[in-house]
């Protein structure tokens, strides 16, 4: 049998003078890079439960840390917490579901009748244009083509609608994000700071400082963004909701709740629910008052986001713009699905800040701040 190859030992002297050179400093950043990339293409079908897990454990940590504070332990208030998150679910899913269900038989059920109402409204609209335009500006054809379009129109975002809806009760139906998630989440949040901790042992020596300081802003942003948004899409869902039901919109308690819960996309949910919204009440209202009254509803809610659950929750703390946060969500869901989706926004805020350090870097180096040289006549 062959000896065993010693590897040379340094003192500590020795290891205390070691330099790494540039090469090895990019080659590690571009394996851990590499390394993520194939995790995420390689595991993206069965990462959903883990990253979910992540998310709950990171947003619950301050809650179990002051409950450990109070004395309580770290396991037990972790179990706690996991149990309660479990227990408030199935009370919305037990308390939403039916009204949901019976929302979306009377979708289905009303259907035709929505196609033809708008078709209606739409055949009036053009044929009052041509009374006052005339024939030459807008024709029979053009009519019935308009008339035709719009009933294709709400038909596609009906069902498009429904498919959000069962496709949504589908994927928390899954029994793996059902039931392994909060598994993970428990054990995750009773060892985070044994996990925060040893990842912090595992940081470069030369750079801890500076990784610290990049980490803990992130970490600054990343949790006012995830309040923020939770507060905001709460609220709204709970407004557009009572408020389009309130109205007497057939639909109005799952139109409201998809655009309350949307409006984590910035504009989205708010765009999104009042065009459904109206194409509803076009089609089910035969007075404009009714059109009148759905509009009212989200024009105070958009007021009601933009002047107080944005300043109040999110504000200035929050350095991601709505365009960058939109881009990444986008870019996200084309690369990875709906796991792509929850990583957007926690990558974005770690490249934005990343993006303002090196940018603080450029404007103090002598790449920046180089005078121009003279020129020689």
């Amino acid at each position: 049998m062959l000896p065993e190859p010693t590897l040379p030992v340094l003192s500590a002297a020795e290891a205390g003078t070691a330099e790494a050179s540039h090469l090895q400093r990019w080659a590690l950043v571009a394996g851990v890079a590499l390394a993520l990339w194939l995790v995420l293409a390689l595991f993206s079908s069965i990462l959903l439960p883990f990253v979910a897990a992540s998310g709950i454990a990171y947003f619950l940590d301050p809650v179990a840390h002051q409950l450990t504070r109070l004395g309580v332990p770290r396991p037990v208030a972790a179990l706690i917490l996991i149990i309660g998150l479990i227990a408030v679910g199935l009370m919305v899913v037990l308390l939403l579901y039916p009204l949901i269900a019976q929302q979306v038989g009377v979708l289905v059920a009303h259907l035709p009748d929505y196609v033809l109402a708008l078709r209606n409204v739409a055949q009036r609209l053009v044929t009052d244009l041509q009374a006052r335009l005339g024939p030459d500006y807008v024709n029979s054809k053009l009519r019935d083509l308009i008339a035709s379009q719009g009933g294709a129109v709400l038909s596609f975002v009906a069902q498009a609608l429904t498919r959000l809806i069962t496709g949504g009760v589908a994927l928390f139906n899954v029994a793996e994000v059902a039931i392994v998630t909060p598994v993970v989440a428990f054990y995750l949040l009773r060892d985070w700071p044994r996990v925060v901790a040893r990842a912090d042992s595992w940081l470069p020596r030369r750079y801890a400082a500076v990784l610290r300081a990049q980490a803990q802003e992130v970490d600054r942003i990343l949790s006012a963004w995830l309040r923020g948004q939770l507060l905001c899409c709460l609220f709204l869902a709970l407004f557009y909701a009572a408020g389009l039901t309130l109205v007497g919109l057939d639909l109005g308690l799952i139109v409201g709740l998809a655009a309350g819960i949307l409006s984590f996309i910035p504009y989205v949910g708010t765009i999104t629910g009042a065009t459904i919204s109206t194409a509803l009440a076009l089609a089910q209202f035969p007075l404009w008052s009714g059109l009148i009254r759905v509009a009212l509803v989200f024009v105070i809610g958009n007021q009601f986001e933009t002047y107080v659950i944005y300043p109040r929750f999110l504000g200035d703390r929050v350095k991601l713009h709505a365009v960058w946060v939109i881009f990444a969500l986008f870019a996200g869901g084309a690369a990875f699905g709906f796991l792509g989706i929850l990583l957007a926004v926690p990558m974005a805020a770690v490249l934005g800040v990343l993006a303002r350090f090196w940018l603080r870097r450029y404007l103090e180096s002598p790449l920046y701040l180089d005078p121009p040289s003279a020129r020689e006549d």
